[in-house]
């Protein structure tokens, strides 16, 4: 019967812990992080979707590596764009984070395969409704096209920077051109009469 006793207590316990995850969220933070370790088992994508719908990829000035201030490079590559054209994420993930920096202004961050993070910078505005953790695809729209941070008084642009767990790289390379969606298809054709098959 004592046995019984300290089992009893083992199974409150856990039931305690397990009402404390459900109402605090440390349950969805948790399962954040588990989807975050998953990705980072997987190979890092080679190919990413222009994160602007009306741009291709021949529009932009490779601006990788250019001197940016007293001892810092540009990071990342400047895709310019009218204000408030909107924003999606190159790649399929997580949203990582949401934030604002004096350099970025207001930025988002995904996470994706191989453990790769995608940083948006100097967005107008986010997306409603946007939130950490959420899962993304090529067709989720992130935020607009803005100069926050310290593109005020620049032309708008989007800056699109790739970060390893080395270090960031040149997105450039990787960059495809974003697909226009398939149009719908209409003929004028006519019907030919139905047949019967019946014998």
């Amino acid at each position: 019967m004592r046995w019984l006793w300290r089992l009893s207590k083992v199974f409150a316990l856990f039931a305690v812990i397990l009402f404390l995850f459900v109402i605090t969220g440390a349950s969805d933070t948790l399962l954040f992080y588990a989807r975050v370790a998953n990705l980072c088992t997987q190979d890092p994508d080679t190919k990413l979707v222009m994160p602007l719908e009306d741009v291709s990829k021949r529009a932009i000035s490779d601006t990788w590596g250019a001197p940016r201030g007293t001892g810092r490079r540009h990071e990342g590559q400047d895709i310019f764009a009218r204000r408030g054209a909107p924003i999606l994420s190159a790649t399929r993930g997580f949203i990582y984070k949401i934030g604002e920096n004096n350099l970025g202004g207001q930025t988002v961050s995904v996470i994706g395969s191989g453990g790769r993070i995608y940083y948006y910078a100097h967005l107008d505005s986010y997306a409603r409704g946007i939130e950490v953790g959420d899962r993304v695809t090529t067709r989720t729209v992130l935020g607009y096209v803005g100069t926050t941070g310290n593109a005020q008084g620049t032309p708008p642009h989007l800056h699109f920077g790739v970060y390893t767990m080395t270090g960031a790289i040149n997105p450039l390379p990787l960059l495809t051109d974003r697909s226009a969606p398939a149009p719908t298809v209409t003929t004028n054709r006519t019907r030919s009469p139905l047949v019967s098959r019946k014998i």
